[in-house]
């Protein structure tokens, strides 16, 4: 059976951005069926910050210079809820192909990374939900943070780029292993190492050798950095988060892209 093409006909490129804001549509159509999904979802983020951020912001174990530990830690969380997002939208993918409709779309004249684009912004706009939650629960607790417009703006383009990643990441695995019970498996083997090789909890200074070693090779130490460096106001590193982050995510369209077909096989 036939498969849409991975690169885009030339003539196909006029329709390609109408063709992904088409399918992150629909992604986020389905959002609204189940309105409770935003509610679930936004209390373990609370929980962190609430219980995690504020035990160790009475202890002071952890080095964080001249910012208080809830102010480190709101980035790190907001990075790490993002990624718990986007990371089992893989097993949308499945469904999709258990339903029939993965290969009605492959099919069709639309490009595959056409498909992994829309999925995989729609990830970080679902995700944008909880920058708002975890914004205000921060706001709650006194934490001192920029929230300029610009800042803002920076931290949503942050979480989108960093969802978007780890979305292809979902959908990679997905187009390797082919079933939801081992994507799922993989998935909650993943998200902790992830998260705990990162910067998200402490700072990379305090990590052992081998430990800074993953934590810079992690795209959510780079996604941690970029929305601490606009919510702290330290814009350190932007450009290198950034750089990094928008390496990343084409990569991971790239590679997705180049697997899904496996799914309608």
């Amino acid at each position: 059976m036939a498969s849409a093409p991975l690169v885009a006909e030339p003539r196909s490129w006029p329709h390609y951005p109408s063709r992904v804001g088409t399918f992150c549509l629909v992604e986020l159509q389905k959002l609204s069926h189940d309105r409770t999904e935003a509610i679930t979802r936004a209390v373990q983020p609370v929980l962190w910050l609430v219980i995690f951020g504020e035990t160790f912001n009475r202890l002071h174990a952890i080095p964080t210079g001249n910012v208080s530990y809830l102010e480190f830690l709101v980035p790190g969380i907001l990075a790490q809820s993002s990624m718990f997002v986007a990371i089992f939208y893989g097993i949308q993918i499945i469904w999709e192909r258990d339903a029939g409709v993965l290969t009605k779309l492959l099919v069709t004249p639309t490009p595959r990374s056409a498909l992994i684009i829309g999925k995989a912004f729609s990830a970080g706009i679902r995700a944008m939900i909880q920058v708002v939650v975890v914004l205000a629960v921060a706001t709650l607790l006194g934490v001192s943070l920029h929230l300029g417009p610009l800042d803002i703006l920076g931290c949503l383009v942050a979480v989108l780029m960093g969802s978007a990643f780890f979305s292809c990441l979902s959908m990679t695995i997905a187009g390797l292993v082919l079933r939801r019970e081992r994507l799922m498996g993989i998935g909650q083997m993943i998200t902790m190492p992830l998260f705990f090789a990162s910067n998200a909890l402490y700072p990379i200074s305090v990590m052992p050798g081998w430990l800074k070693v993953l934590a810079l090779v992690n795209p959510l130490s780079y996604e941690v950095d970029a929305l601490r460096g606009l919510l702290l106001d330290t814009h350190r590193h932007l450009l290198l988060d950034f750089g990094v982050l928008g390496v990343a995510v084409a990569a991971g369209i790239v590679v997705a892209s180049s697997l899904v077909g496996r799914l309608a096989r």
